[in-house]
Order: structure tokens, then C-alpha cells, then sequence
């Protein structure tokens, strides 16, 4: 490096000072929240006791993976976790783009603006407040959808306790719940696509539909893949609360998941060991498959890393 070259360097380290002091926060919050509490990942190798501590207790290296394993129940709630995080994905990712795509094309600002303060405006609830909300709508007795069958002439239904009717208001909760916060990222993109793009297809005779198709999707086609890169690293990720909330134990043989187990098996009866084991193989999965989804990303250039 030469002389100027290194004076250069300094003197572009001195005018971003500031932008270093503003990136020393968030670095400390991971450091100290997320990347220390790794090491507490080693209990999934150990019969933990409080008494011992993590270093004092004794190293009993697979044992803990074996007993998950050796259980049906745990490869059950694994599979429920599978499920229920695929079909999240594959029925929730395409709201928020098409929300987006929508909201981008209304020209009434007020009426735009309106529109996605209540689109999202049921991210900020709690899942306890849209889980009671859920189920009173759905309730056998006094809910309004009921109410409504029984006006018409038919008999309550007890959409709680049906396994396909609880799948069906899970997944349409999650869309509600968080589909027009989501369309956020998805707007901010097409707020960076070129006019002139728009006025070219007009001018070569281009109706609406054309327009999302041939310029709209190509634009968001990048943001696509990166959200489904990140969508794809949480589908061992259910929601405990939303999970918890809905669940009852009609439908509990398919809603138990990974973050149900955890609660039940370390927080009520102390088996951190076991839970700890189960946290950290969700973990190596998630890995898994996120670097899976970036293998194929790169094949449309569209990688994260």
C-alpha cells in the first residue's frame, strides 16, 4: 500500500467515526444476546443441574439426542412443525406481494394511506389479543360466524376443535395478522422501479396485467428471493404464542411443535438438557435449509451470500 493510498484510508476511517459509534450498538447487542448465550448450547451435551451449573454437570455427549428420537411423540412433533411452517410459507409468502402490488397501483392517496394504517395495524396486537379475537369469531356459542349459520338455517359449527377448519384460521390468522406489514419491504422496492419502464409498456400497447407481469414481478423478483431465503430459515420456527393461544387439546396431536415442547418439557417440567438438544438440532435444520435456498438462488444470480 502506498503512501497516499494509506493516507487515503485514514482519512475516510476519520469521516466515518460516526457511522462506527452508531454500528457499536447493535454490535453489542448481538454480541452479548445473541452470539455469548451460544455457549449455553453445550447443556445439550450435558445432564444440566442448576446446583452444578454448565461446566459442573456431567458430559453425557449424544445421550439427550437419543432419548428425542427414541420417543414417537418427538418425530411426530417435528413433522407438525414441518407442516405447519410449509404450509405458512407456501400460503402466506405471496399475500404480501400481491398487497404490495395492489396498494402501488391506487392513485387516491388518502385512500392509499387509509388502506395500509389499517392493513397494519394487526401486526402491533398481540397473539393474545388476536387469538381471543379468533376464537370469540369462531365460537360455538354467541360467534358471529355461527350466528350467522344459524340465521340461515344451520346447525353451529365447532371450527376450533376440527382439524381442518383449525389449520385453515391458523394460517388465515398469520395472513391477517402480518401480511400488510410485510407488503412494507415489497412497496419500498417498487417505489425504486424506473417510470419510465411503466411509460415504455403503455406506449407499446401494454394493458395493466402486462404491466405487473413484464415490469412490476422482474423488479421485485430480487427482494422475492431474499424474503423466501429468510422465510425459509424460519420454517422450524413456529410461533410459540400464536401456537399457544389457538391451540386446544382436540387439535393438540397436530399443533404440538418444537416451541410447545420446549415450554412444556423445559420451563414446566426442568428438562433443559432434552430441550436444549431439541433447540439445537432445530437449529442445524434451519442452517440446512437455508443454505439450500441460497444453493438454488444462485442459479438466478439472486444469492444472499
Amino acid at each position: 500500500m502506498t503512501k497516499s493510498e494509506k493516507l487515503h484510508r485514514s482519512i475516510r476511517i476519520k469521516e466515518n467515526i460516526p457511522l462506527y459509534i452508531m454500528l457499536l450498538l447493535p454490535l453489542l447487542f448481538f454480541i452479548i444476546f445473541s452470539y455469548i448465550p451460544m455457549f449455553g448450547a453445550v447443556i445439550a451435551f450435558k445432564d444440566y443441574r442448576f446446583i452444578d451449573g454448565i461446566m459442573g454437570s456431567n458430559w453425557v455427549g449424544l445421550r439427550n439426542f437419543k432419548m428425542i428420537f427414541a420417543q414417537p411423540h418427538t418425530l411426530d412433533i417435528i413433522r407438525n412443525t414441518l407442516v405447519i411452517s410449509l404450509l405458512s410459507v407456501l400460503v402466506s409468502f405471496p399475500f404480501p406481494i400481491i398487497l404490495a402490488i395492489l396498494l402501488n397501483e391506487v392513485r387516491l392517496k388518502w385512500f392509499k394511506k387509509a388502506s395500509q394504517t389499517i392493513l397494519y395495524l394487526p401486526h402491533f396486537f398481540s397473539w393474545v389479543i388476536v387469538g381471543g379475537i379468533i376464537i370469540n369469531v369462531f365460537s360455538v356459542n354467541h360467534g358471529p360466524i355461527n350466528l350467522i349459520i344459524e340465521a340461515f338455517g344451520g346447525e353451529p359449527i365447532q371450527f376450533m376443535f376440527n382439524h381442518t377448519a383449525w389449520m385453515a384460521i391458523f394460517l388465515g390468522s398469520g395472513i391477517w395478522k402480518d401480511a400488510g406489514f410485510n407488503a412494507i419491504i415489497y412497496l419500498a422496492a417498487l417505489s425504486s422501479i424506473d417510470p419510465t419502464y411503466y411509460e415504455a409498456a403503455v406506449m407499446d400497447g401494454a394493458n395493466k396485467w402486462k404491466q405487473i407481469t413484464k415490469v412490476t414481478l422482474p423488479a421485485l423478483y430480487p427482494t422475492i428471493v431474499l424474503t423466501f431465503i429468510l422465510a425459509t430459515g424460519k420454517i422450524m420456527e413456529v410461533g410459540f404464542d400464536r401456537i399457544y393461544v389457538l391451540q386446544n387439546p382436540v387439535v393438540k396431536n397436530m399443533s404440538d411443535v418444537v416451541a410447545t415442547f420446549i415450554y412444556e418439557m423445559g420451563i414446566q417440567q426442568g428438562e433443559f438438557s432434552i430441550t436444549t438438544a431439541m433447540g439445537l438440532f432445530d437449529s442445524i435444520v434451519s442452517l440446512i435449509l437455508v443454505l439450500l435456498a441460497n444453493r438454488l438462488a444462485k442459479i438466478s444470480g439472486n444469492a444472499l451470500f
